[in-house]
């Protein structure tokens, strides 16, 4: 048996709760990992509230979660890259927020010996989806990035890839989380009210635009950059459809986790942790989420490294 967080019906963030359920068995192909962090993502709360993801089939008790760091406690027949001990991060659709998780080998990516669990529980959902969203956008040399909602998960590592890639960006916040992108290499900007003459004001054109905030600031994007197949968004699908738009959904893989795992391994890409929580105070995880506030991840403390 295991502790884990499920819902036995949709509702409110009181729907979660520690259950003891069954460990999951392991197919051939798979692999069972003794979870030690989970990240808590909005699209877990939005799934604990009645969205279904495509492909996915919702059976109560639901564990929900999908990203996890943990260390391997057996294979299936079939795995060759993994073996007991490994510590590893991966991905799954659901079943994350659980004290043991399995998931096929080509979802999982050897841990950096260096990076923190709660990190490497957290990097694969809002990085993987800042490094599609950066493949599509491929912001270079030379280009001027805007990047609403810089300061939260996706946006925090889409910075970072652009800045590395030798760009100019400028990242909107609320002013608390200012110093924070300055330290990213960012030039931040306020969000509200003429939001685009403060853009202006830096004295740049913008080449490419990442909308990882929504509430309309893509319709600031459409002002400012005149190739709109260079302006995407992660969150405000209608409004992307309505303004021609790139809308931007995650390409996970082993490979581009792995990717990085590299870049934070060697100091390259920071994750910030926000805040972590017990299983037992998952429903305090999704109440923060939610929230809308605060810059970086939160993760769930599952189990313990030793």
């Amino acid at each position: 048996m295991m502790r884990a967080v499920a819902i036995d019906a949709f509702g409110p963030p009181e729907a979660l709760g520690v259950r003891m359920l069954a460990r999951p068995d392991v197919p051939p192909d798979g692999v069972l990992v003794r979870v030690i962090a989970a990240g808590v993502q909005l699209t877990d709360a939005a799934i604990r509230s009645g969205w279904t993801p495509p492909g996915a089939q919702i059976r109560f008790p639901q564990v929900l979660g999908n990203e996890f760091s943990g260390v391997v406690e057996h294979v299936g027949a079939s795995v060759t890259e993994f073996r007991a001990g490994d510590e590893v991060a991966g991905f799954n659709l659901l079943e994350c927020y659980a004290e043991y998780v399995v998931a096929p080998q080509s979802q999982l990516a050897a841990k950096g010996p260096s990076v923190p669990w709660r990190v490497a529980g957290a990097l694969s959902a809002s990085g993987q989806t800042a490094h599609t969203a950066f493949e599509d956008l491929v912001p270079g040399a030379g280009d001027v990035v805007l990047v609403h909602g810089a300061a939260g998960g996706v946006g925090t590592v889409f910075t970072q890839l652009a800045v590395a890639a030798g760009a100019t960006v400028i990242g909107t916040a609320s002013e608390a989380n200012h110093d924070y992108l300055r330290g990213l290499g960012a030039i931040p900007i306020a969000y509200g009210e003429g939001q685009a003459d403060r853009i202006r004001d830096v004295g740049a054109l913008v080449d490419v635009a990442f909308d990882a905030a929504g509430h309309g600031n893509l319709r600031t994007a459409v002002d400012l950059v005149d190739d709109r197949d260079r302006v995407a968004t992660i969150v405000d699908m209608q409004l992307a459809q309505e303004l021609d738009c790139r809308v931007v959904r995650s390409r996970r893989s082993a490979a581009r986790l792995a990717d990085l795992m590299g870049r934070v391994e060697r100091g390259e890409l920071l994750i910030h942790i926000r805040d972590s929580y017990r299983l037992e105070d998952a429903a305090d995880a999704h109440r923060d989420v939610e929230s809308g506030h605060g810059r970086g991840k939160i993760v769930l403390d599952v189990g313990d490294a030793a």
